[in-house]
């Protein structure tokens, strides 16, 4: 009996490594560097880079209205949701790679301040994300949104949702998030469902 337990727990103990392994290391592009000469509207944004805001629904819209005339990415995600945490090197990446062209938001929904603040310590963002503790803002977005974790809302130029993505991009679908951007927000393509 012992025995099990003991190889209980050290196969336990692998697989907590091996998950951790697969966040990411907790290094991000600089993105300082990555950012430069970004539009003033951009840059204003990024300057509340990791930031958690709070003002509800009222200011998330007040934001979306000040990024039109821009494509916007937002990321609805959790400290706690193992698959948030997986995919936010992607979107650290892939806002320093489109962060000139594209604004990128966050939503943390249903979290605790501590436990957010404490990850974005960890996983750096150049964007601010809005407390979303009673799901307003995801459901503003799309019923969808506030179903499940993570989900990513894409919006035109004009500022209308074009895609709604249910669920993560998983660790081999980063191209996947790079092409849903060029399609979905930066070349005006819609899809519905």
């Amino acid at each position: 009996m012992n025995a099990r337990i003991a190889l209980f727990l050290a196969l336990a103990g692998l697989l907590a490594a091996g998950c951790g392994a697969s966040e990411g290391d907790g290094s991000h592009p600089d993105y300082a560097k990555a950012l430069a000469g970004a539009p003033a509207p951009l840059a204003a944004l990024y300057d509340e880079g990791d930031a958690l805001l709070g003002g509800g629904l009222d200011a998330y819209e007040r934001r979306l209205q000040s990024l039109r005339g821009y494509p916007i990415v937002v990321n609805i995600w959790a400290s706690w949701c193992g698959p948030c945490r997986f995919e936010f090197p992607h979107f650290q990446r892939t806002a320093a790679r489109y962060g000139k062209r594209v604004a990128f938001l966050g939503v943390d929904k249903e979290d605790s301040d501590d436990l957010a603040e404490k990850f974005l310590g960890e996983r750096p963002l150049p964007y601010p994300s809005y407390k979303d503790p009673d799901e307003e803002i995801a459901e503003s977005i799309d019923p969808d949104a506030a179903r499940g974790l993570p989900t990513t809302a894409f919006y035109d130029r004009s500022g209308e949702l074009t895609y709604l993505k249910l669920g993560p991009y998983d660790e081999d679908e980063e191209a996947l998030l790079r092409a849903d951007i060029e399609r979905y927000a930066l070349g005006g393509g819609r899809e519905s469902g």
